[in-house]
């Protein structure tokens, strides 16, 4: 019998037909542990309540296939609240069957909280996995981070404004925060009209946002050659997001020299996950686990 991974890259490869049984759903994974990002309190925090406790829930590869990479993932629901299954657990299970380290991101969300402490929770998610990732035993440069719908934005966002290591006493912030890889998936991508999902904007920015704050924010309008490498994942007929997101975000790659893959399917509604009941669609991570290997991740 093949290696599971080798199974995986092996549909990525010969393609998955719409006639065939889609595949035993993964069994939800336990966190080894969750971690406060802040333990003392994060900076910014209005309360003392779970919604005001950045964290992180560790979930780490096991078994004989384990890699040395990592990837922190960001669950969307619009900067209001998170998907913690479809686009949480679920893919956890599907990192650590890749033999991938999986650490999914509670941050902190609107209408209470605003840019920047969404990024800033993201942030120290990236510089806690590096700091630890001799514990981990993970490489410090494999560490990913990976997005759906408004957690695509936070990775997008985290991919072209991550900032220089910090200097002082706390041997976290002294770690970067720019993460190896990107993964979004049916991202926000843009603040600006006419593609912007209105509610994650009102959410992060408040309700009437400064222009030069959107613009900043509009992610396709701040990649560099420093921006790294990204796979994109949305669907034609997504009614949420229009795909024009991830479409701007692929130019704005390419024409920063920056590697990019990007894969777009014409049905699909927002917010499919792995797509794992969908007979097309549950192609998609196949793509993701082929442009995994094809980068060197595992």
């Amino acid at each position: 019998m093949l290696p599971l991974r080798t199974a995986i890259l092996a549909f990525a490869l010969a393609g998955l037909s719409a006639g065939q049984t889609p595949p035993a759903p993964l069994a939800p994974p336990t966190p080894k542990e969750t971690i406060l990002l802040w333990p003392d309190g994060a900076p910014g925090a209005q309360g003392t309540a779970d919604q005001d406790k950045p964290s992180l829930a560790l979930y780490p590869a096991t078994g004989p296939n384990k890699t040395s990479t990592g990837v922190i993932v960001c669950p969307g629901g619009s900067y209001t609240h998170l998907s913690m299954d479809n686009e949480g657990t679920q893919i956890a299970a599907w990192l650590n069957n890749l033999g991938i380290s999986a650490y999914i991101l509670k941050y902190r969300l609107g209408p209470k909280y605003h840019y920047p402490i969404e990024l800033w929770d993201a942030q120290r998610a990236i510089r806690y996995v590096r700091s630890h990732a001799t514990d981990f035993g993970i490489r410090p440069d494999r560490i990913g981070i990976w997005g759906f719908s408004a957690g695509g934005h936070l990775a997008a966002t985290a991919s072209t404004h991550f900032s220089s290591p910090d200097t002082g006493a706390d041997p976290i912030d002294r770690q970067s925060d720019r993460p190896d890889f990107a993964i979004l998936s049916y991202p926000v991508i843009s603040m600006l009209e006419p593609y912007a999902h209105l509610g994650s904007r009102r959410n992060l920015l408040g309700d009437k946002p400064d222009p030069a704050l959107a613009q900043l924010l509009s992610n396709e309008l701040q990649v560099t050659s420093k921006t790294p490498p990204t796979f994109l994942f949305h669907t034609t007929e997504d009614q949420v997001v229009p795909v024009e997101n991830s479409i701007l975000y692929y130019l704005a790659l390419r024409k920063a020299g920056v590697s990019v893959e990007m894969h777009i399917y014409q049905k699909g509604r927002h917010g499919v996950g792995l797509a794992a009941a969908d007979p097309i669609l549950r192609t998609w991570p196949d793509h993701l686990a082929a442009w995994l290997q094809l980068q060197g991740f595992f």
